[in-house]
Protein backbone atom coordinates (compact mmCIF):
# COMPACT_ATOMS: atom_id res chain seq x y z
CA UNK A 1 0.00 0.00 0.00
CA UNK A 2 1.45 3.22 -0.96
CA UNK A 3 0.83 6.95 0.87
CA UNK A 4 0.59 10.13 -1.34
CA UNK A 5 0.12 13.63 -0.04
CA UNK A 6 -2.00 15.73 -1.38
CA UNK A 7 -2.30 19.66 -1.60
CA UNK A 8 -5.86 20.73 -0.84
CA UNK A 9 -7.20 24.31 -1.67
CA UNK A 10 -10.94 25.95 -1.57
CA UNK A 11 -11.43 27.83 -5.31
CA UNK A 12 -12.58 31.31 -4.08
CA UNK A 13 -14.47 31.99 -7.45
CA UNK A 14 -16.41 28.22 -7.17
CA UNK A 15 -15.96 27.67 -3.15
CA UNK A 16 -14.97 24.10 -4.66
CA UNK A 17 -11.93 21.98 -2.47
CA UNK A 18 -9.02 21.58 -5.48
CA UNK A 19 -6.61 18.32 -4.20
CA UNK A 20 -3.73 17.59 -6.36
CA UNK A 21 -0.90 15.52 -5.53
CA UNK A 22 2.27 17.43 -6.52
CA UNK A 23 4.85 15.30 -9.08
CA UNK A 24 1.65 12.66 -9.70
CA UNK A 25 0.77 14.25 -13.03
CA UNK A 26 -3.00 13.71 -13.76
CA UNK A 27 -3.60 13.58 -10.15
CA UNK A 28 -6.14 16.06 -9.44
CA UNK A 29 -9.77 16.56 -8.58
CA UNK A 30 -12.31 18.36 -6.98
CA UNK A 31 -15.18 18.43 -4.96
CA UNK A 32 -17.71 20.06 -2.50
CA UNK A 33 -16.40 18.16 0.99
CA UNK A 34 -13.33 17.31 2.02
CA UNK A 35 -14.48 13.57 2.54
CA UNK A 36 -16.08 13.39 -1.48
CA UNK A 37 -12.66 15.32 -2.63
CA UNK A 38 -10.53 12.52 -1.19
CA UNK A 39 -12.73 8.75 -2.54
CA UNK A 40 -12.16 11.52 -5.77
CA UNK A 41 -8.49 11.76 -5.21
CA UNK A 42 -8.10 7.92 -4.33
CA UNK A 43 -10.37 7.02 -7.96
CA UNK A 44 -7.92 9.01 -9.55
CA UNK A 45 -4.83 7.66 -7.93
CA UNK A 46 -6.29 4.32 -8.54
CA UNK A 47 -6.84 4.84 -12.34
CA UNK A 48 -3.59 6.62 -12.93
CA UNK A 49 -2.12 3.67 -11.18
CA UNK A 50 -3.46 0.77 -13.66
CA UNK A 51 -0.51 1.39 -16.51
CA UNK A 52 2.43 1.07 -13.78
CA UNK A 53 3.58 3.63 -10.68
CA UNK A 54 4.88 6.54 -12.82
CA UNK A 55 7.73 8.48 -11.30
CA UNK A 56 6.85 11.32 -9.95
CA UNK A 57 7.98 14.50 -11.26
CA UNK A 58 8.55 15.94 -7.54
CA UNK A 59 8.55 15.17 -4.15
CA UNK A 60 6.34 16.97 -1.52
CA UNK A 61 8.36 18.05 1.13
CA UNK A 62 6.12 20.58 3.56
CA UNK A 63 4.41 24.00 4.14
CA UNK A 64 6.01 26.85 5.61
CA UNK A 65 4.84 30.37 6.62
CA UNK A 66 6.86 33.38 5.06
CA UNK A 67 6.33 36.45 7.11
CA UNK A 68 6.48 40.26 5.25
CA UNK A 69 6.15 43.23 6.74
Amino acid sequence: MRTYTAVIERCPDTGLYVGYVPGFPGAHSQAESLDELNVNLHEVVEMLLEDGEPPLETEFIGIQTVLVA
